[in-house]
């Protein structure tokens, strides 16, 4: 009942939101059901552990668990198996209850802990929302232990790089009580270690399972910088939640120089200006790895592994294009629409339709900035350059139609091409070697060559019944 209102509501309040909303859940579909009988032998349905696996991925994941799921063969198990041992990982570190003497062990052994059968967590704070996967851990331990050798060992290996990092900052905030990332630089080796890495793991993944090809690890550069992409942008889309629980991400490089002394002072000195300077350096920041992930699909042949990168990446340009110089960020949580997600995932299904959503927000950010701001310029470069890399692979005035491309005459660079075209043309026409035949002597060769060998013929023929008639004796 509660849906149906809701919907009611966004018929008369936003009509073209409840029009896309029932066009994707009506045309929609999903691309796999992995309850289905027939796909229990690589989804794993049919074992109680693993099903409970995939109801903590629902309930963990806010935005992964459906793309997890459509991953072809055992790719979406095995996927879900990392989401989960990364979501415990990061479950313990985020719990400012555990001292750091007991959080540092379990911390640098976790990658042991998880192939521990019946190994359990029951440390965490009452208000740790994910503490019920821990408590359950032994579920995890089980599945992952089914899993290939080739992946698991990709896995373990993530999860003990990942470890250690978070360790490490973790140990220095309760030592050094450095509760603020310093640097820049800080702030994107704490980025590779809560993402970063996830991206290499997923590559090395992909590669595993033969779906894309082996040269796909040889770029774990473009995997780190989207995973920053990711990671950076929920970061500060969660600056108000963040920092009511004394969590502190954004380096102090960027916001310190406006005259702030402490994060919280962004929306409590009421310097709405300058606190918007700052958040379009958080975000100036955050767009730097946009290319990159437009590289990094490029690269992507298999479907489900295509839209399982593509969504979540189109889904944080939106999110940046949101928070931009967005004041209301600094007092709540926001997040793009449903409709809107909706409408990015039934778009995000190629590298040029995605592209083409990287420059839409980018237009919308820069449409939004604003000349006062010292980051105006930067932000114009930043978007100019999505806007580049979209006409360098694929260049607004051809038009993709049924019978082939057109070309837009009224774009300058249709001229350009034409002139090419035809250039090309007459280089291949001046070559000797490419002239036609001249059309007069065609018929009287070819009936000279056609009398001269029926005539040869018929000699030969001649010939052998004059031998046979001749040196053959007759009877």
């Amino acid at each position: 009942m509660g849906k149906l209102s809701s919907m009611l509501g966004l018929l008369l309040t936003h009509p073209l939101e409840f029009r896309t909303l029932v066009h994707f859940y009506l045309y929609h579909e999903t691309k796999r059901d992995i309850t289905a009988q027939q796909e229990h032998p690589t989804s794993g349905w049919d074992r109680a552990s693993m099903r409970r696996c995939w109801e903590f991925l629902d309930m963990t994941s806010r935005s992964f668990a459906a793309v997890i799921k459509e991953l072809d063969g055992d790719l979406a198990r095995t996927i879900c198996m990392y989401y989960l041992i990364l979501r415990g990982l990061d479950t313990i570190e985020d719990d400012m209850t555990i001292p750091d003497e007991k959080k540092q062990p379990i911390l640098r052994k976790f990658h042991e802990l998880t192939v521990t059968p019946g190994w359990n967590f029951t440390e965490n704070g009452p208000d740790e929302k994910d503490r019920q996967l821990l408590l359950e851990y032994h579920t995890v331990v089980e599945e992952v232990n089914r899993l290939p050798p080739p992946y698991k060992t990709v896995i373990l290996d993530i999860c003990e790089k990942m470890e250690n990092g978070m360790a490490d900052y973790a140990h220095k905030a309760v030592t050094d009580h450095a509760v603020y990332l310093e640097t820049v630089a800080d702030y994107d080796l704490y980025c590779h270690y809560v993402a970063g890495l996830v991206g290499e793991g997923l590559t090395r993944i992909w590669s595993a399972s033969g779906k894309e090809g082996s040269y796909l690890c040889e770029q774990l550069e473009l995997a780190n910088s989207m995973g920053l992409l990711l990671q950076k942008t929920n970061i500060i889309r969660d600056f108000r939640e963040d920092v009511d629980e004394r969590r502190f991400f954004w380096p102090r490089e960027i916001w310190a120089k406006y005259g702030f002394e402490e994060m919280k002072d962004l929306y409590e000195k009421g310097d709405v200006e300058r606190a918007t300077w700052i958040q379009s350096g958080m975000i100036l920041d955050a767009l730097r790895h946009a290319c990159d992930s437009l590289d990094y699909l490029h690269l992507l042949k298999n479907q489900s592994v295509f839209v399982f990168c593509a969504v979540p990446v189109s889904m944080a340009m939106a999110t940046l294009s949101l928070c931009f110089m967005n004041p209301e960020m600094f007092q709540r949580n926001i997040k793009i629409r449903k409709a809107e997600a909706a409408h990015l995932i039934m778009r995000s299904t190629n590298t040029r339709e995605v592209a083409l959503i990287f420059r839409e927000y980018a237009r919308k950010i820069h449409h939004k900035a604003k000349p006062h701001d010292p980051n105006f310029l930067k932000i114009s470069v930043m978007c100019c350059k999505i806007e580049q890399w979209y006409e360098q692979n694929y260049p607004s005035f051809v038009i993709l139609g049924e019978k082939g491309p057109i070309y837009d005459t009224a774009d300058k660079r249709t001229a350009i091409f034409r002139a090419e075209e035809k250039r090309a043309a007459e280089f291949l026409a001046a070559d000797p070697r490419n002239a036609p035949l001249p059309q007069d002597l065609f018929p009287w060769e070819l009936a000279t060559y056609v009398v001269g060998a029926f005539l040869l013929m018929l000699g030969l023929s001649a010939s052998v019944v004059w031998a046979v008639l001749k040196f053959i004796p007759q009877a």
